[in-house]
Parts: structure tokens; C-alpha cells; sequence
């Protein structure tokens, strides 16, 4: 049985008059990949950045293996590694002086630095790079960087906004790689995305949010079945259509 590393619970956020989120809880596997879907305005992106330790709730509460970030929520951001959807490396400094950077701010030794900064050159590959500037990085290797950087201190969970948003492809493939490669080493995973087929490849479970609200989560397989269809796409599609025709028969 998977043991619970952080949970939402009751959390709600409002931004002036609209309250984005109403009371979402949600519990998070250790080891797993947990994607958060929704369409847009859904509350996806307000949640992940409340998870993130970016934006507190505005009630609610967040905890991590039991104990509320927000007791000692420093140790917290310790444990979190966050890649957002918007490349922000430092454009003067190279890739690799951007990445040991990343180490220096958590407080690592140079030799944790090092060894840290060799084992995510082998992972995602990007030993070519590191002496360049992100001026010469594809859009995958850009994205390459982004969660090798957000990796440097060694955290326990990932939380990855959009990784593969506006990607061709096969480099979307590759970054599908990348993303199981770094489950394998026991990373938790929180992935938001908009691309369903990329959900069901990865996703342990799948978490539907709209109007601010858990709608249902589940594993693929078990939505699949449940609706009565072949991909998650087409489940996601027949759970909107009865969400619009439930607003229109009020």
C-alpha cells in the first residue's frame, strides 16, 4: 500500500470577487505520477502553485508526509522541485553555471554540485550543453534544462506545469522518457497538462478538476471502463458534455 506524501485539504483561493478553488482535497502517492487535468480557468494551475509553496490558500490546509507546510515551510521548498510551464534560466550565465547556481541556492557543497550535475547530464543528456547559452537550446532542450535545474537539489517531489505545451512530437516522446526515466529513481510527480493522450501514457492516476472542483480521480484504466471508452481524451470529452447539459437542464 503507497503511503501518502502531501495532501490538500478544504483548500479554497479566492482572487478578489472569484473564488477559484473550493475546497479541493487531495492525496498524493509516494513514487507516483498524479496528472491534473481540467479545461481552462479549471483551477489547475492555482493549485499546483498552492502545492508549489508559490501562493498560500486562502484556507485550507497543505501537508507534507503529516505535518503542514506552512509550520516550516523553508524545509518545505527543500523537498519540492518546481518546473513551470515559462523557461526562466538566466540568459548571461551559461547552462551550466545556471544549474550549480541551483545548488548553491539550496546550500549543496561543490562536490554535491558536481556529482549531482554529472548524474543529470547522463539522465537527460546534455552533456553537449552545458558550456552554451539557452540561445542554443530547441524547445525540448530548453525543457531539459528547466527539470535538470529543478532537480539539483535532489527533491522528493516534482511538480512540472505544461512540460511538453507547443513541443512537436517526437520531442514530446522524448520528454515522456525523461519523465518515467525520473520515476524510476522515486520521484513523486505531479504533472499538469492539456494533453490527454500525454495523461494516460503517464499518469498513475488522473485527477479532473472544473470549476474549481475535484471532479473524479482514478487511474486511466479504471475511466476507460468506466465511461465506456477507449482513450482518456474521449472519457474527458463525455465528462464535459454531461458537466454543459447538467448547467443547461438548471
Amino acid at each position: 500500500m503507497s503511503s501518502i506524501i502531501l495532501q490538500t485539504k478544504n483548500v479554497t483561493k479566492h482572487f478578489g470577487d472569484k473564488q477559484a478553488l473550493k475546497g479541493v482535497s487531495l492525496d498524493i502517492n509516494q513514487g507516483e505520477i498524479l496528472g491534473l487535468l481540467g479545461p481552462n480557468g479549471a483551477g489547475k494551475t492555482t493549485i499546483s502553485s498552492i502545492m508549489a509553496a508559490l501562493h498560500p490558500p486562502t484556507s485550507g490546509d497543505v501537508f507534507f508526509k503529516g505535518e503542514s507546510i506552512y509550520n516550516n515551510i523553508a524545509e518545505y521548498r527543500k523537498t519540492l522541485g518546481y518546473c513551470p510551464q515559462k523557461p526562466n534560466l538566466n540568459s548571461a550565465m551559461t547552462l551550466k553555471e545556471n544549474l550549480v547556481f541551483s545548488g548553491r541556492f539550496y546550500g549543496m557543497s561543490e562536490a554535491a554540485i558536481q556529482k549531482q550535475l554529472d548524474h543529470l547530464s547522463k539522465l537527460l543528456h546534455l552533456h553537449e550543453y552545458l558550456d552554451q547559452y539557452q540561445n542554443v537550446l530547441s524547445g525540448g532542450y530548453m525543457q531539459r534544462f528547466m527539470i535538470a535545474r529543478s532537480l539539483m537539489h535532489s527533491p522528493e517531489l516534482l511538480l512540472l506545469d505544461e512540460p511538453t505545451v507547443g513541443m512537436d512530437p517526437h520531442i514530446r516522446r522524448q520528454l515522456w522518457d525523461v519523465i518515467r526515466d525520473l520515476k524510476k529513481t522515486g520521484v513523486t510527480i505531479i504533472l499538469t497538462t492539456h494533453y490527454l493522450d500525454e495523461a494516460e501514457v503517464l499518469s498513475d492516476r488522473v485527477c479532473i478538476l472544473n470549476q474549481g472542483q475535484i471532479q473524479l480521480i482514478d487511474t486511466p484504466e479504471n475511466l476507460k471502463e468506466k465511461f465506456k471508452q477507449k482513450n482518456l481524451e474521449d472519457v474527458f470529452v463525455t465528462l464535459m458534455d454531461e458537466e454543459e447539459n447538467k448547467k443547461n437542464k438548471k
